[in-house]
Protein backbone atom coordinates (compact mmCIF):
# COMPACT_ATOMS: atom_id res chain seq x y z
CA UNK A 1 0.00 0.00 0.00
CA UNK A 2 1.21 3.46 -0.88
CA UNK A 3 0.21 6.60 1.02
CA UNK A 4 -0.76 9.61 -1.07
CA UNK A 5 -1.98 13.17 -0.63
CA UNK A 6 -4.67 14.50 -2.93
CA UNK A 7 -4.41 18.26 -3.44
CA UNK A 8 -7.65 19.84 -4.62
CA UNK A 9 -7.47 23.24 -6.28
CA UNK A 10 -9.88 26.07 -5.53
CA UNK A 11 -12.46 24.46 -3.26
CA UNK A 12 -14.17 26.13 -0.29
CA UNK A 13 -12.75 29.51 -1.29
CA UNK A 14 -14.95 32.60 -1.39
CA UNK A 15 -18.20 30.68 -1.10
CA UNK A 16 -17.85 28.75 -4.34
CA UNK A 17 -17.15 25.08 -4.98
CA UNK A 18 -18.19 24.07 -1.49
CA UNK A 19 -17.03 20.57 -0.74
CA UNK A 20 -17.41 19.43 2.88
CA UNK A 21 -14.42 17.39 3.99
CA UNK A 22 -16.66 14.70 5.54
CA UNK A 23 -18.28 14.23 2.11
CA UNK A 24 -14.87 14.09 0.45
CA UNK A 25 -13.75 11.38 2.90
CA UNK A 26 -16.90 9.37 2.19
CA UNK A 27 -16.43 9.75 -1.57
CA UNK A 28 -12.80 8.64 -1.44
CA UNK A 29 -13.58 5.68 0.79
CA UNK A 30 -16.24 4.70 -1.75
CA UNK A 31 -13.55 4.73 -4.44
CA UNK A 32 -11.79 1.97 -2.49
CA UNK A 33 -9.15 4.03 -0.69
CA UNK A 34 -8.15 3.23 2.89
CA UNK A 35 -7.34 5.44 5.85
CA UNK A 36 -8.82 8.55 4.25
CA UNK A 37 -8.15 11.69 6.30
CA UNK A 38 -8.49 15.35 5.43
CA UNK A 39 -6.46 18.34 6.54
CA UNK A 40 -8.08 21.76 6.88
CA UNK A 41 -11.00 22.80 4.67
CA UNK A 42 -8.89 23.91 1.72
CA UNK A 43 -8.61 20.59 -0.05
CA UNK A 44 -6.03 18.15 1.24
CA UNK A 45 -6.84 14.48 1.67
CA UNK A 46 -4.48 11.68 2.64
CA UNK A 47 -5.20 8.06 1.75
CA UNK A 48 -3.62 4.69 1.06
CA UNK A 49 -4.23 2.42 -1.86
CA UNK A 50 -2.54 -0.39 -3.71
CA UNK A 51 -3.98 0.39 -7.13
CA UNK A 52 -3.34 3.16 -9.62
CA UNK A 53 -0.65 5.76 -10.05
CA UNK A 54 -0.63 9.47 -9.30
CA UNK A 55 -2.16 10.54 -12.61
CA UNK A 56 -4.90 7.90 -12.71
CA UNK A 57 -5.77 8.47 -9.05
CA UNK A 58 -6.05 12.23 -9.64
CA UNK A 59 -8.23 11.73 -12.73
CA UNK A 60 -10.46 9.22 -10.92
CA UNK A 61 -10.98 11.58 -7.98
CA UNK A 62 -11.63 14.60 -10.22
CA UNK A 63 -14.28 12.63 -12.16
CA UNK A 64 -15.93 11.39 -8.97
CA UNK A 65 -16.07 14.91 -7.47
CA UNK A 66 -17.64 16.35 -10.61
CA UNK A 67 -20.20 13.52 -10.77
CA UNK A 68 -21.08 13.80 -7.07
CA UNK A 69 -20.92 17.57 -6.50
CA UNK A 70 -21.63 18.94 -9.99
CA UNK A 71 -18.55 21.08 -10.51
CA UNK A 72 -15.07 20.39 -11.86
CA UNK A 73 -12.09 20.39 -9.49
CA UNK A 74 -8.46 20.10 -10.51
CA UNK A 75 -6.67 17.42 -8.49
CA UNK A 76 -3.00 16.58 -8.06
CA UNK A 77 -1.99 13.36 -6.27
CA UNK A 78 1.51 12.85 -4.87
CA UNK A 79 3.01 10.06 -2.79
CA UNK A 80 4.87 10.42 0.49
CA UNK A 81 8.34 9.98 -1.05
CA UNK A 82 7.74 12.90 -3.42
CA UNK A 83 6.26 15.14 -0.73
CA UNK A 84 9.20 14.46 1.59
CA UNK A 85 11.80 14.97 -1.14
CA UNK A 86 10.28 18.29 -2.22
CA UNK A 87 10.17 19.56 1.38
CA UNK A 88 13.79 18.50 1.96
CA UNK A 89 14.91 20.17 -1.28
CA UNK A 90 13.60 23.61 -0.29
CA UNK A 91 16.18 26.17 -1.48
CA UNK A 92 15.13 28.70 1.16
CA UNK A 93 15.91 28.55 4.91
CA UNK A 94 12.45 27.20 5.81
CA UNK A 95 13.24 26.69 9.50
CA UNK A 96 14.09 30.39 9.82
CA UNK A 97 10.95 31.71 8.08
CA UNK A 98 7.33 32.10 9.08
CA UNK A 99 5.00 29.71 7.26
CA UNK A 100 3.18 32.63 5.63
CA UNK A 101 6.45 33.66 3.98
CA UNK A 102 7.13 30.39 2.18
CA UNK A 103 4.83 28.69 -0.28
CA UNK A 104 5.04 25.73 -2.59
CA UNK A 105 3.13 25.44 -5.83
CA UNK A 106 2.65 21.84 -6.93
CA UNK A 107 2.37 21.25 -10.67
CA UNK A 108 0.67 18.34 -12.39
CA UNK A 109 3.62 18.02 -14.79
CA UNK A 110 7.20 19.25 -15.06
CA UNK A 111 7.67 22.91 -15.92
CA UNK A 112 10.79 24.33 -17.48
CA UNK A 113 12.66 27.51 -16.58
CA UNK A 114 11.71 28.88 -20.01
CA UNK A 115 8.11 29.23 -18.79
CA UNK A 116 9.32 31.90 -16.34
CA UNK A 117 12.15 33.38 -18.42
CA UNK A 118 10.38 36.71 -18.97
CA UNK A 119 10.19 37.46 -15.25
CA UNK A 120 12.85 39.85 -14.02
CA UNK A 121 13.83 38.47 -10.61
CA UNK A 122 15.35 41.79 -9.49
CA UNK A 123 12.08 43.63 -10.10
CA UNK A 124 10.37 41.68 -7.32
CA UNK A 125 13.04 41.59 -4.61
CA UNK A 126 13.02 40.72 -1.78
CA UNK A 127 10.54 38.15 -3.12
CA UNK A 128 12.16 35.18 -4.86
CA UNK A 129 11.20 31.91 -6.50
CA UNK A 130 12.98 28.70 -7.45
CA UNK A 131 11.82 25.74 -9.51
CA UNK A 132 11.94 22.21 -8.16
CA UNK A 133 10.66 18.80 -9.20
CA UNK A 134 7.17 19.57 -10.53
CA UNK A 135 6.97 22.46 -8.09
CA UNK A 136 7.84 26.07 -7.47
CA UNK A 137 9.10 27.48 -4.19
CA UNK A 138 8.07 31.08 -3.44
CA UNK A 139 9.59 33.25 -0.75
CA UNK A 140 7.21 36.15 -0.10
CA UNK A 141 8.28 38.02 3.07
CA UNK A 142 4.97 39.94 3.32
CA UNK A 143 2.85 36.84 2.68
CA UNK A 144 1.10 35.50 -0.38
CA UNK A 145 -1.78 37.99 -0.22
CA UNK A 146 0.59 40.93 -0.73
CA UNK A 147 2.93 39.24 -3.18
CA UNK A 148 3.30 40.91 -6.58
CA UNK A 149 5.57 38.09 -7.70
CA UNK A 150 2.88 35.50 -6.91
CA UNK A 151 0.50 37.29 -9.28
CA UNK A 152 3.06 37.23 -12.09
CA UNK A 153 3.98 33.60 -11.45
CA UNK A 154 0.38 32.41 -11.42
CA UNK A 155 -0.22 33.80 -14.90
CA UNK A 156 2.76 31.84 -16.24
CA UNK A 157 2.42 28.64 -14.24
CA UNK A 158 -1.15 27.70 -15.08
CA UNK A 159 -0.80 27.40 -18.85
CA UNK A 160 -1.34 23.74 -19.70
CA UNK A 161 -0.74 22.34 -16.21
CA UNK A 162 -2.67 22.16 -12.98
CA UNK A 163 -1.07 24.30 -10.29
CA UNK A 164 -2.08 24.55 -6.64
CA UNK A 165 -0.23 26.31 -3.84
CA UNK A 166 0.17 25.54 -0.14
CA UNK A 167 1.90 27.41 2.68
CA UNK A 168 4.90 25.79 4.31
CA UNK A 169 2.97 24.55 7.36
CA UNK A 170 0.67 22.60 5.06
CA UNK A 171 3.63 21.27 3.05
CA UNK A 172 5.18 19.89 6.24
CA UNK A 173 1.86 18.58 7.55
CA UNK A 174 1.31 16.61 4.34
CA UNK A 175 4.72 15.00 4.73
CA UNK A 176 3.81 14.06 8.30
CA UNK A 177 0.33 12.75 7.41
CA UNK A 178 1.61 10.59 4.57
CA UNK A 179 4.47 9.07 6.56
CA UNK A 180 3.88 5.30 6.59
CA UNK A 181 3.18 3.83 10.00
CA UNK A 182 5.56 1.33 11.53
Amino acid sequence: MTTYAALLRGINVGGSKKLPMADLRTLMTGLGHDGVRTHLQSGQAVFTTDHGDEESLAAELARAIEERFGFPVDVIVRDHAYLRAVAEACPFPAAELEARQLHLTYFSAPVTPERFAGIDPDAHLPEEFRLGDRCLYLYAPQGLGRSKLAEVLSRRSTKGVIATSRNWNTVLKLVELTTPLG
